[in-house]
Protein backbone atom coordinates (compact mmCIF):
# COMPACT_ATOMS: atom_id res chain seq x y z
CA UNK A 1 0.00 0.00 0.00
CA UNK A 2 1.56 3.14 -1.01
CA UNK A 3 0.81 6.78 1.11
CA UNK A 4 0.79 10.23 -0.02
CA UNK A 5 3.42 12.15 1.37
CA UNK A 6 1.04 14.35 3.55
CA UNK A 7 -0.26 10.59 4.78
CA UNK A 8 3.16 9.51 5.19
CA UNK A 9 3.92 13.19 7.47
CA UNK A 10 0.11 12.26 9.53
CA UNK A 11 1.31 8.53 9.88
CA UNK A 12 4.62 9.51 11.44
CA UNK A 13 3.51 12.46 13.81
CA UNK A 14 0.95 9.84 15.15
CA UNK A 15 3.90 7.21 15.84
CA UNK A 16 5.75 10.10 17.15
CA UNK A 17 2.89 10.90 19.30
CA UNK A 18 2.25 7.60 20.69
CA UNK A 19 5.98 6.87 21.60
CA UNK A 20 5.73 10.46 23.52
CA UNK A 21 2.81 9.13 25.39
CA UNK A 22 4.28 5.89 26.53
CA UNK A 23 8.35 6.24 25.90
CA UNK A 24 9.27 3.54 28.43
CA UNK A 25 7.85 -0.08 28.43
CA UNK A 26 8.01 -0.09 32.46
CA UNK A 27 6.16 3.10 34.47
CA UNK A 28 4.85 3.77 38.15
CA UNK A 29 1.45 4.55 36.84
CA UNK A 30 1.44 7.86 38.38
CA UNK A 31 -0.72 9.40 35.90
CA UNK A 32 -4.55 7.81 35.04
CA UNK A 33 -5.49 7.20 31.30
CA UNK A 34 -7.75 9.92 30.44
CA UNK A 35 -8.89 8.66 27.00
CA UNK A 36 -12.57 7.00 26.37
CA UNK A 37 -12.77 3.08 26.30
CA UNK A 38 -15.74 0.81 25.51
CA UNK A 39 -17.20 -1.50 28.27
CA UNK A 40 -16.23 -4.52 26.61
CA UNK A 41 -12.38 -3.19 26.48
CA UNK A 42 -12.77 -2.06 30.03
CA UNK A 43 -13.68 -5.58 31.08
CA UNK A 44 -11.15 -7.57 28.32
CA UNK A 45 -8.04 -5.73 29.74
CA UNK A 46 -9.23 -6.07 33.33
CA UNK A 47 -9.36 -9.85 33.41
CA UNK A 48 -6.47 -10.23 30.83
CA UNK A 49 -4.40 -8.51 33.85
CA UNK A 50 -5.95 -10.46 36.52
CA UNK A 51 -5.05 -13.41 34.83
CA UNK A 52 -1.37 -11.98 34.51
CA UNK A 53 -1.26 -11.07 38.14
CA UNK A 54 -2.52 -14.56 39.22
CA UNK A 55 0.17 -16.41 37.00
CA UNK A 56 2.67 -13.92 38.90
CA UNK A 57 1.47 -15.39 42.19
CA UNK A 58 1.37 -18.73 41.31
CA UNK A 59 5.09 -18.74 39.72
CA UNK A 60 6.15 -17.13 42.88
CA UNK A 61 5.34 -19.73 45.15
CA UNK A 62 6.30 -22.62 42.71
CA UNK A 63 9.88 -21.15 41.46
CA UNK A 64 12.82 -18.49 42.50
CA UNK A 65 11.60 -14.93 40.86
CA UNK A 66 15.08 -15.07 39.98
CA UNK A 67 15.66 -18.75 38.22
CA UNK A 68 15.07 -18.77 34.04
CA UNK A 69 12.53 -20.92 34.54
CA UNK A 70 11.01 -18.68 36.38
CA UNK A 71 11.59 -15.63 33.60
CA UNK A 72 10.50 -17.73 30.88
CA UNK A 73 7.39 -18.48 31.80
CA UNK A 74 6.62 -15.30 33.06
CA UNK A 75 7.92 -13.92 29.80
CA UNK A 76 5.02 -16.68 27.88
CA UNK A 77 2.49 -15.13 29.83
CA UNK A 78 3.43 -11.69 29.08
CA UNK A 79 3.69 -12.50 25.35
CA UNK A 80 0.36 -14.66 25.05
CA UNK A 81 -1.98 -11.71 27.40
CA UNK A 82 0.11 -9.52 25.05
CA UNK A 83 1.32 -7.23 27.58
CA UNK A 84 4.63 -5.49 27.21
CA UNK A 85 7.75 -8.19 27.56
CA UNK A 86 10.40 -6.69 25.57
CA UNK A 87 11.72 -3.12 26.54
CA UNK A 88 13.62 -2.45 23.62
CA UNK A 89 10.49 -3.34 21.30
CA UNK A 90 8.94 0.01 19.44
CA UNK A 91 5.99 -1.33 18.08
CA UNK A 92 4.62 -2.23 21.19
CA UNK A 93 2.33 0.97 21.83
CA UNK A 94 -1.16 -1.23 21.84
CA UNK A 95 0.53 -3.71 24.68
CA UNK A 96 1.61 -0.08 26.91
CA UNK A 97 -1.70 1.15 26.35
CA UNK A 98 -3.11 -2.24 27.96
CA UNK A 99 -1.15 -2.25 30.36
CA UNK A 100 -1.80 1.20 31.78
CA UNK A 101 -5.45 1.29 31.77
CA UNK A 102 -5.47 -2.47 32.91
CA UNK A 103 -3.36 -1.21 35.63
CA UNK A 104 -5.91 1.59 36.77
CA UNK A 105 -9.09 -0.46 36.47
CA UNK A 106 -7.34 -3.39 39.11
CA UNK A 107 -6.64 -0.32 41.09
CA UNK A 108 -10.23 0.24 41.14
CA UNK A 109 -11.31 -3.11 41.70
CA UNK A 110 -9.00 -4.33 44.35
CA UNK A 111 -8.93 -1.09 46.78
CA UNK A 112 -12.15 -2.41 48.25
CA UNK A 113 -10.23 -3.80 51.31
CA UNK A 114 -7.45 -4.57 53.28
CA UNK A 115 -7.30 -7.93 51.89
CA UNK A 116 -7.29 -6.72 48.15
CA UNK A 117 -4.92 -4.28 48.32
CA UNK A 118 -2.46 -6.17 49.89
CA UNK A 119 -3.15 -8.77 47.17
CA UNK A 120 -2.29 -6.35 44.77
CA UNK A 121 0.09 -4.71 45.89
CA UNK A 122 2.27 -7.79 46.32
CA UNK A 123 1.34 -9.17 42.58
CA UNK A 124 2.35 -5.64 40.84
CA UNK A 125 5.60 -5.88 43.05
CA UNK A 126 6.63 -9.03 41.71
CA UNK A 127 5.75 -7.90 37.74
CA UNK A 128 7.64 -4.73 38.24
CA UNK A 129 10.34 -6.04 39.96
CA UNK A 130 10.57 -9.05 37.05
CA UNK A 131 10.25 -6.22 34.28
CA UNK A 132 12.85 -3.80 35.96
CA UNK A 133 15.47 -6.36 36.16
CA UNK A 134 15.10 -7.34 31.80
CA UNK A 135 15.65 -4.00 31.46
CA UNK A 136 19.83 -2.95 29.97
CA UNK A 137 21.61 -1.08 32.20
CA UNK A 138 21.51 1.84 29.82
CA UNK A 139 17.23 1.31 29.95
CA UNK A 140 18.09 1.42 33.53
CA UNK A 141 19.04 4.51 33.68
CA UNK A 142 16.84 6.13 31.24
CA UNK A 143 14.05 4.75 32.93
CA UNK A 144 15.42 6.08 36.93
CA UNK A 145 15.89 9.56 35.28
CA UNK A 146 11.88 9.17 33.66
CA UNK A 147 10.91 9.06 36.97
CA UNK A 148 12.99 11.29 38.60
CA UNK A 149 14.94 8.63 40.57
CA UNK A 150 18.20 10.20 39.20
CA UNK A 151 20.82 8.94 41.97
CA UNK A 152 24.07 10.57 42.04
CA UNK A 153 27.20 8.09 40.77
CA UNK A 154 30.13 8.22 43.55
CA UNK A 155 33.51 8.78 41.19
CA UNK A 156 36.60 6.64 40.53
CA UNK A 157 38.40 8.47 43.28
CA UNK A 158 36.29 8.11 45.80
CA UNK A 159 35.48 5.23 45.23
CA UNK A 160 38.69 3.54 45.45
CA UNK A 161 39.18 5.25 48.21
CA UNK A 162 36.27 3.42 49.91
CA UNK A 163 36.95 0.13 48.09
CA UNK A 164 37.89 -1.84 51.62
CA UNK A 165 34.73 -0.46 53.34
CA UNK A 166 32.73 -1.45 50.12
CA UNK A 167 34.41 -4.92 49.70
CA UNK A 168 33.34 -5.71 53.75
CA UNK A 169 29.55 -4.35 53.26
CA UNK A 170 28.62 -5.56 49.97
CA UNK A 171 28.11 -9.69 50.18
CA UNK A 172 29.87 -11.10 47.25
CA UNK A 173 31.93 -8.62 46.51
CA UNK A 174 35.43 -8.45 45.33
CA UNK A 175 38.34 -5.94 44.82
CA UNK A 176 37.78 -6.85 40.44
CA UNK A 177 34.16 -6.09 41.16
CA UNK A 178 34.00 -3.06 43.40
CA UNK A 179 36.49 -1.49 40.65
CA UNK A 180 33.87 -2.73 37.55
CA UNK A 181 30.60 -1.67 38.99
CA UNK A 182 29.15 1.58 39.80
CA UNK A 183 27.97 3.00 43.25
CA UNK A 184 25.17 5.06 43.77
CA UNK A 185 24.98 7.60 46.72
CA UNK A 186 21.65 6.96 47.97
CA UNK A 187 19.83 8.94 51.17
CA UNK A 188 19.76 6.76 53.81
CA UNK A 189 15.62 6.88 53.94
CA UNK A 190 15.63 4.86 50.51
CA UNK A 191 17.97 2.37 51.15
CA UNK A 192 16.33 1.47 54.36
CA UNK A 193 16.05 -2.24 53.43
CA UNK A 194 19.34 -3.03 52.18
CA UNK A 195 20.64 -1.19 55.60
CA UNK A 196 18.61 -3.53 57.86
CA UNK A 197 19.40 -6.48 55.89
CA UNK A 198 23.48 -5.16 55.94
CA UNK A 199 23.95 -5.48 52.45
CA UNK A 200 25.34 -2.02 52.18
CA UNK A 201 28.31 0.27 52.87
CA UNK A 202 26.69 3.72 55.06
CA UNK A 203 28.79 6.84 55.68
CA UNK A 204 27.39 10.25 56.81
CA UNK A 205 24.00 9.24 56.19
CA UNK A 206 24.41 7.67 52.59
CA UNK A 207 24.49 4.78 51.15
CA UNK A 208 26.71 3.81 48.98
CA UNK A 209 24.31 0.76 46.81
CA UNK A 210 26.01 -0.90 43.74
CA UNK A 211 24.21 -0.78 40.44
CA UNK A 212 22.69 -4.59 40.89
CA UNK A 213 21.22 -3.56 44.29
CA UNK A 214 19.32 -0.64 43.03
CA UNK A 215 16.17 -2.44 42.12
CA UNK A 216 15.89 -2.67 45.92
CA UNK A 217 15.90 1.61 45.86
CA UNK A 218 13.41 1.11 42.83
CA UNK A 219 11.04 -1.46 44.42
CA UNK A 220 11.06 0.52 47.84
CA UNK A 221 9.97 4.17 46.02
CA UNK A 222 7.52 2.12 43.48
CA UNK A 223 5.73 0.23 46.69
CA UNK A 224 5.37 3.50 48.65
CA UNK A 225 4.09 5.36 45.27
CA UNK A 226 1.43 2.34 45.04
CA UNK A 227 0.38 1.86 48.64
CA UNK A 228 -0.32 5.36 48.55
CA UNK A 229 -2.48 5.87 45.53
CA UNK A 230 -4.40 2.62 46.38
CA UNK A 231 -5.56 4.33 49.93
CA UNK A 232 -6.62 7.85 47.53
CA UNK A 233 -8.92 5.40 45.34
CA UNK A 234 -10.27 4.02 48.25
CA UNK A 235 -11.32 7.13 49.72
CA UNK A 236 -12.69 8.18 46.15
CA UNK A 237 -14.64 5.42 45.97
CA UNK A 238 -18.14 6.21 46.99
CA UNK A 239 -18.18 8.78 43.71
CA UNK A 240 -17.29 5.72 41.41
CA UNK A 241 -19.73 3.45 43.24
CA UNK A 242 -22.57 5.87 42.03
CA UNK A 243 -21.78 4.55 38.35
CA UNK A 244 -24.55 1.76 37.83
CA UNK A 245 -22.16 0.75 34.70
CA UNK A 246 -18.73 0.18 36.97
CA UNK A 247 -19.71 -0.82 40.19
CA UNK A 248 -21.40 -4.54 39.16
CA UNK A 249 -17.68 -4.94 36.77
CA UNK A 250 -15.63 -3.57 39.64
CA UNK A 251 -17.26 -5.78 41.93
CA UNK A 252 -17.25 -8.71 40.10
CA UNK A 253 -13.48 -8.37 39.50
CA UNK A 254 -12.54 -8.32 42.64
CA UNK A 255 -14.15 -11.58 43.15
CA UNK A 256 -13.93 -12.99 39.41
CA UNK A 257 -13.15 -16.31 38.40
CA UNK A 258 -11.66 -16.31 34.75
CA UNK A 259 -11.05 -19.95 33.86
CA UNK A 260 -14.06 -22.44 31.96
CA UNK A 261 -17.31 -22.45 32.90
CA UNK A 262 -18.51 -25.44 34.77
CA UNK A 263 -22.24 -25.21 34.49
CA UNK A 264 -22.51 -27.87 31.71
CA UNK A 265 -20.79 -31.33 31.79
CA UNK A 266 -20.00 -33.33 28.48
CA UNK A 267 -19.97 -36.04 31.20
CA UNK A 268 -23.29 -35.72 32.77
CA UNK A 269 -24.92 -39.09 34.12
CA UNK A 270 -21.14 -40.47 33.40
CA UNK A 271 -20.96 -40.87 37.55
CA UNK A 272 -23.21 -43.00 39.67
CA UNK A 273 -24.57 -42.13 43.15
CA UNK A 274 -22.19 -45.10 44.45
CA UNK A 275 -18.84 -43.79 42.95
CA UNK A 276 -18.88 -40.16 45.10
CA UNK A 277 -18.00 -41.90 48.46
CA UNK A 278 -14.54 -42.91 46.61
CA UNK A 279 -14.17 -39.59 44.53
CA UNK A 280 -14.67 -37.35 47.57
CA UNK A 281 -11.45 -38.95 48.85
CA UNK A 282 -9.24 -38.93 45.93
CA UNK A 283 -10.51 -36.48 43.70
CA UNK A 284 -12.60 -33.82 45.94
CA UNK A 285 -10.49 -30.61 46.73
CA UNK A 286 -10.56 -30.17 50.44
CA UNK A 287 -13.54 -27.89 50.67
CA UNK A 288 -16.00 -30.28 48.68
CA UNK A 289 -14.19 -33.21 50.83
CA UNK A 290 -15.14 -31.49 54.20
CA UNK A 291 -19.12 -30.87 53.25
CA UNK A 292 -18.98 -34.58 51.92
CA UNK A 293 -18.28 -36.13 54.79
CA UNK A 294 -20.68 -33.51 57.22
CA UNK A 295 -23.43 -34.45 55.23
CA UNK A 296 -22.50 -38.03 55.77
CA UNK A 297 -21.90 -37.69 59.54
CA UNK A 298 -25.16 -35.26 60.13
CA UNK A 299 -27.48 -36.06 57.21
CA UNK A 300 -27.73 -32.43 56.71
CA UNK A 301 -26.36 -29.55 55.33
CA UNK A 302 -27.14 -25.61 55.68
CA UNK A 303 -27.81 -23.23 52.97
CA UNK A 304 -24.43 -22.46 52.72
CA UNK A 305 -22.99 -25.83 52.23
CA UNK A 306 -25.97 -27.04 49.93
CA UNK A 307 -25.56 -24.61 47.47
CA UNK A 308 -21.61 -24.72 47.47
CA UNK A 309 -21.71 -28.43 47.05
CA UNK A 310 -24.90 -28.50 44.97
CA UNK A 311 -23.58 -26.54 42.39
CA UNK A 312 -20.37 -28.37 42.48
CA UNK A 313 -21.88 -31.82 42.22
CA UNK A 314 -23.76 -30.72 39.35
CA UNK A 315 -20.63 -29.62 38.18
CA UNK A 316 -18.93 -32.75 38.09
CA UNK A 317 -21.90 -34.50 36.16
CA UNK A 318 -24.85 -35.21 38.40
CA UNK A 319 -28.28 -35.02 36.21
CA UNK A 320 -31.19 -33.29 38.12
CA UNK A 321 -32.78 -36.88 38.95
CA UNK A 322 -29.65 -37.64 40.46
CA UNK A 323 -29.41 -35.36 42.95
CA UNK A 324 -32.85 -35.51 43.59
CA UNK A 325 -32.45 -38.92 44.61
CA UNK A 326 -28.93 -38.00 46.82
CA UNK A 327 -30.28 -35.20 48.62
CA UNK A 328 -33.50 -36.73 49.93
CA UNK A 329 -31.80 -40.70 50.76
CA UNK A 330 -29.08 -38.39 52.62
CA UNK A 331 -31.86 -35.94 54.51
CA UNK A 332 -34.31 -38.96 55.29
CA UNK A 333 -31.59 -40.63 57.41
CA UNK A 334 -31.64 -37.40 59.53
CA UNK A 335 -34.57 -35.17 61.09
CA UNK A 336 -35.91 -34.70 57.44
CA UNK A 337 -39.29 -36.63 56.06
CA UNK A 338 -39.58 -37.46 52.69
CA UNK A 339 -42.82 -35.43 52.72
CA UNK A 340 -40.90 -32.16 54.04
CA UNK A 341 -38.08 -32.99 51.66
CA UNK A 342 -40.39 -32.70 48.72
CA UNK A 343 -42.12 -30.02 49.97
CA UNK A 344 -38.57 -27.49 51.22
CA UNK A 345 -36.01 -28.65 49.30
CA UNK A 346 -36.69 -30.54 45.99
CA UNK A 347 -37.82 -27.30 44.21
CA UNK A 348 -35.31 -25.62 45.43
CA UNK A 349 -32.25 -28.40 43.32
CA UNK A 350 -34.71 -27.88 40.71
CA UNK A 351 -34.09 -24.66 40.43
CA UNK A 352 -30.22 -25.25 41.22
CA UNK A 353 -30.33 -27.16 37.38
CA UNK A 354 -32.31 -24.05 35.65
CA UNK A 355 -35.81 -26.10 35.61
CA UNK A 356 -37.75 -23.66 38.10
CA UNK A 357 -38.12 -19.58 38.20
CA UNK A 358 -36.27 -17.74 36.05
CA UNK A 359 -34.40 -21.43 34.39
CA UNK A 360 -31.15 -19.70 35.03
CA UNK A 361 -27.94 -22.71 34.70
CA UNK A 362 -26.46 -21.49 37.92
CA UNK A 363 -22.52 -21.97 37.98
CA UNK A 364 -20.52 -24.17 40.61
CA UNK A 365 -18.53 -21.65 42.94
CA UNK A 366 -15.33 -20.85 41.39
CA UNK A 367 -12.42 -20.61 44.66
CA UNK A 368 -12.42 -16.54 44.55
CA UNK A 369 -16.62 -16.77 45.59
CA UNK A 370 -15.67 -19.26 47.89
CA UNK A 371 -12.75 -17.44 49.52
CA UNK A 372 -14.43 -13.56 49.22
CA UNK A 373 -18.23 -14.42 50.53
CA UNK A 374 -20.32 -15.91 52.81
CA UNK A 375 -17.63 -16.46 55.11
CA UNK A 376 -19.10 -19.45 57.71
CA UNK A 377 -20.75 -19.46 60.62
CA UNK A 378 -21.09 -21.88 63.75
CA UNK A 379 -22.70 -25.07 62.36
CA UNK A 380 -21.59 -24.28 59.20
CA UNK A 381 -19.09 -26.39 56.76
CA UNK A 382 -19.20 -24.50 53.49
CA UNK A 383 -16.20 -21.40 52.68
CA UNK A 384 -12.64 -22.68 52.23
CA UNK A 385 -10.63 -24.59 54.68
CA UNK A 386 -7.28 -22.76 54.32
CA UNK A 387 -8.84 -19.46 54.42
CA UNK A 388 -11.86 -20.14 57.15
CA UNK A 389 -10.19 -22.84 59.49
CA UNK A 390 -8.14 -22.64 62.39
CA UNK A 391 -5.02 -23.63 61.47
CA UNK A 392 -4.77 -25.83 63.90
CA UNK A 393 -8.06 -27.99 63.07
CA UNK A 394 -6.72 -27.73 59.52
CA UNK A 395 -3.15 -29.40 60.48
CA UNK A 396 -5.37 -32.21 62.67
CA UNK A 397 -7.72 -32.14 59.35
CA UNK A 398 -4.84 -32.74 57.12
CA UNK A 399 -2.99 -35.17 59.43
CA UNK A 400 -6.01 -37.10 59.59
CA UNK A 401 -5.83 -37.19 55.91
CA UNK A 402 -2.39 -39.04 56.28
CA UNK A 403 -0.66 -35.31 54.69
CA UNK A 404 3.21 -35.87 56.10
CA UNK A 405 4.01 -33.45 57.83
CA UNK A 406 7.13 -31.91 55.43
CA UNK A 407 3.73 -31.48 53.51
CA UNK A 408 1.39 -29.70 56.14
CA UNK A 409 4.64 -27.41 56.81
CA UNK A 410 4.13 -26.00 53.31
CA UNK A 411 0.38 -25.94 53.30
CA UNK A 412 0.42 -23.85 56.42
CA UNK A 413 2.81 -21.38 55.41
CA UNK A 414 1.46 -20.08 52.17
CA UNK A 415 -1.96 -20.11 54.52
CA UNK A 416 0.10 -18.11 56.48
CA UNK A 417 0.84 -15.73 53.51
CA UNK A 418 -3.00 -15.95 53.09
CA UNK A 419 -1.94 -17.81 49.35
CA UNK A 420 -5.49 -20.16 49.74
CA UNK A 421 -5.53 -20.73 46.28
CA UNK A 422 -1.65 -22.29 45.95
CA UNK A 423 -2.40 -23.97 49.72
CA UNK A 424 -5.26 -25.63 47.77
CA UNK A 425 -2.27 -26.62 44.87
CA UNK A 426 -0.12 -28.04 47.41
CA UNK A 427 -2.47 -29.87 48.51
CA UNK A 428 -3.46 -31.17 45.36
CA UNK A 429 -0.01 -32.28 44.66
CA UNK A 430 0.82 -34.26 48.32
CA UNK A 431 -2.32 -36.14 47.62
CA UNK A 432 -2.03 -37.38 44.03
CA UNK A 433 1.93 -37.75 44.52
CA UNK A 434 3.72 -35.09 41.75
CA UNK A 435 6.24 -32.45 42.41
CA UNK A 436 4.50 -29.60 39.96
CA UNK A 437 0.98 -29.68 39.22
CA UNK A 438 1.32 -27.83 36.39
CA UNK A 439 -1.52 -25.76 36.05
CA UNK A 440 -2.92 -22.53 38.38
CA UNK A 441 -5.84 -23.69 40.30
CA UNK A 442 -8.87 -21.30 40.38
CA UNK A 443 -11.73 -23.39 40.53
CA UNK A 444 -12.91 -26.90 43.10
CA UNK A 445 -14.16 -28.43 39.52
CA UNK A 446 -11.10 -27.47 37.89
CA UNK A 447 -10.04 -29.64 40.59
CA UNK A 448 -11.58 -32.70 40.03
CA UNK A 449 -11.48 -33.01 36.87
CA UNK A 450 -7.57 -32.73 36.80
CA UNK A 451 -7.60 -35.36 39.34
CA UNK A 452 -9.30 -37.46 37.11
CA UNK A 453 -6.94 -37.17 34.30
CA UNK A 454 -4.24 -37.93 36.50
CA UNK A 455 -5.95 -41.00 37.82
CA UNK A 456 -6.38 -42.27 34.45
CA UNK A 457 -2.61 -41.73 33.46
CA UNK A 458 -2.25 -38.58 32.75
CA UNK A 459 0.90 -37.75 34.88
CA UNK A 460 4.15 -39.23 36.10
CA UNK A 461 3.98 -40.34 39.69
CA UNK A 462 6.24 -37.99 42.36
CA UNK A 463 8.80 -39.30 44.23
CA UNK A 464 7.44 -39.05 48.20
CA UNK A 465 9.34 -37.44 50.66
CA UNK A 466 10.31 -39.18 53.53
CA UNK A 467 10.49 -37.41 57.08
CA UNK A 468 14.15 -36.91 56.82
CA UNK A 469 13.63 -35.01 53.47
CA UNK A 470 14.79 -37.46 51.25
CA UNK A 471 12.86 -38.58 47.93
CA UNK A 472 11.64 -42.27 47.57
CA UNK A 473 9.91 -43.59 45.03
CA UNK A 474 5.72 -43.95 45.90
CA UNK A 475 3.83 -46.03 43.74
CA UNK A 476 0.42 -45.87 43.74
CA UNK A 477 -2.65 -47.84 41.95
CA UNK A 478 -5.83 -46.06 42.28
CA UNK A 479 -9.40 -46.72 40.36
CA UNK A 480 -9.82 -44.22 37.60
CA UNK A 481 -13.26 -43.04 36.61
CA UNK A 482 -13.89 -41.20 32.53
CA UNK A 483 -13.77 -37.58 32.52
CA UNK A 484 -13.74 -35.47 30.22
CA UNK A 485 -12.70 -31.23 30.07
CA UNK A 486 -14.95 -28.58 30.32
CA UNK A 487 -15.67 -26.27 27.31
CA UNK A 488 -14.68 -22.43 27.44
CA UNK A 489 -16.31 -19.80 29.49
CA UNK A 490 -16.60 -15.94 27.38
CA UNK A 491 -16.67 -14.94 31.22
CA UNK A 492 -20.02 -13.19 31.12
CA UNK A 493 -21.97 -14.44 33.60
CA UNK A 494 -21.55 -12.83 36.99
CA UNK A 495 -21.89 -12.99 40.67
CA UNK A 496 -25.44 -11.85 40.30
CA UNK A 497 -27.07 -15.20 38.69
CA UNK A 498 -27.18 -16.18 41.76
CA UNK A 499 -29.86 -13.66 42.91
CA UNK A 500 -32.67 -15.24 44.16
CA UNK A 501 -31.28 -18.51 44.72
CA UNK A 502 -30.40 -17.99 48.27
CA UNK A 503 -33.55 -17.63 49.21
CA UNK A 504 -34.97 -20.93 47.83
CA UNK A 505 -31.59 -22.66 50.41
CA UNK A 506 -32.64 -20.62 53.28
CA UNK A 507 -34.61 -23.16 54.95
CA UNK A 508 -32.22 -25.11 57.33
Amino acid sequence: MEFSSRARQRHARLAGDRREQYPHSLQFYLEPPTESISLVEFESFAIDRLKLLKVVENLGVSYVRSSDAYKTKLEAELRKLKFPYRALAEDDYEARRKDHISHFILRLAYCQSEDLRRWFLQQEMDLFRYRFNELTENLMQKFLEHVNLSFEAIGEDLKNQLANELIASTPGFTLPKVKEQMFYKVGLADAVDLFRARRVFIKDGFAFVPFKEIDVIVLNNYRTKLSKALALTARSLPSIQSDERLQPLLNHLSHSYVGPDYSIQKNTGKISLEQIDALSVKSFPLCMRQLHRALRESHHLRHGGRMQYGLFLKGIGLTLEQALEFWKKEFIRGKVDADKFDKGYAYSIRHNYGKEGKRTDYTPYSCMKIIMSNPPSQGDYHGCPFRHSDPELLKQKLQSYKIPPSGIAQVLELVKGMHYQLACQKYFELTHDIDDIGFSLNHPNQYFTESQKLLNGGREPKKEFNNSGNFQQKNNSQESINSSSTPASSNEKADTELEGLEAYFAED
